[in-house]
């Protein structure tokens, strides 16, 4: 199989996934009236467009370079192995998961499992999954949707931990805050 198809697979599960697996969730206390949310929305959308295989055919933008597939391969396992991360952080989560910030019936904050690592290993996994993917797909229009989707990443975890902090406690989650760090692991928080 061709780490394209690999790649292709992938994704497709784990949107599949994603979709189902939101009708596991508590019901929505509350969410946060931001006009930052449009944005980090927007940052990730246009992220993902450029991201999309086809969007740098549809403008003419060629390869910068081969991985070959060998290269392609390690890149379809390192994106798998983000959405693994993803998920092992959504089902530890459980009925606290949300697709956007918001306050859940019994919301804490979970220090445990992959949250004992990142803050945020959803989107860390989800991160190392669209690095991954752009590093394959090697055009100008991909490797700029890190950025985009980084940005926009960065934006609704800042919102979602200020959302937490007001909502569940100063104290509690700034302690939290200053033992782990938000995104990258192993980087001093």
């Amino acid at each position: 199989m061709r780490p394209g198809l690999i790649f292709l697979g992938a994704w497709v599960g784990w949107i599949a996934s994603w979709v189902v697996a939101a009708l596991w969730s508590s019901a929505t206390l509350r969410k946060p009236v931001t006009p930052l949310t449009w944005l980090y929305q927007s940052l990730l959308l246009a992220g993902s467009v450029l991201l999309y295989y086809r969007t740098a055919r549809w403008l003419g933008a060629g390869r910068l370079y081969h991985v070959g597939f060998g290269g392609g391969y390690a890149l379809a396992v390192l994106a798998i192995l983000g959405f693994c991360f993803a998920w092992w952080a959504r089902i530890h989560l459980g009925r606290l998961w949300s697709g956007s910030v918001t306050l859940k019936e019994g919301h804490h904050v979970v220090e445990t499992g992959p949250y004992a690592i990142v803050r945020h290993p959803i989107y860390t996994g989800l991160l190392v999954a669209v690095i991954a993917t752009a590093i394959a797909l090697a055009t100008v229009l991909s490797l700029l949707s890190i950025v985009f989707i980084a940005a926009g990443i960065w934006l609704k975890a800042r919102i979602e931990e200020n959302w937490l902090r007001a909502e569940l406690g100063e104290g509690e989650y700034d302690a939290y805050r200053k033992r782990v760090p938000m995104l990258v692991p192993f980087m001093r928080p």
